[in-house]
């Protein structure tokens, strides 16, 4: 069972969701991402350090996580806002899935 969760905007919408990972309040300026893919470049891109980042492609995780696609050492993004998380990714290099990432 998934642990509810909402984002929460400066205006004051509240938009219901999920946690993805890591289950800590999170305050940050919400920023978005275009690319189709890299979201692991994109966790930990230092371009994004403190920021709580919303790719704009709808689904994540598809070929996991792996060594060697790291921007730098650790996630620096603050938060991830997804539309739907992968949990079967399928690729040759997949050592485990983002939720597994996120929740280290």
């Amino acid at each position: 069972m998934q642990k509810k969760a909402n984002l929460v905007l400066e205006d004051g919408s509240v938009h219901p969701g999920y946690v993805l990972g890591s289950d800590k309040n999170a305050v940050g300026e919400v920023v978005f991402c275009t690319s189709m893919t890299g979201y692991q470049e994109m966790l930990t891109d230092p371009s994004y350090a403190g920021q709580i980042l919303v790719p704009t492609f709808p689904l994540i995780g598809n070929y996991g996580i792996n060594k060697q696609d790291f921007e730098s050492a650790g996630i620096r993004v603050r938060g991830f806002v997804v539309r739907e998380e992968c949990t079967a990714p399928s690729h040759y290099l997949n050592q485990r899935t983002v939720q597994e990432y996120l929740a280290d």
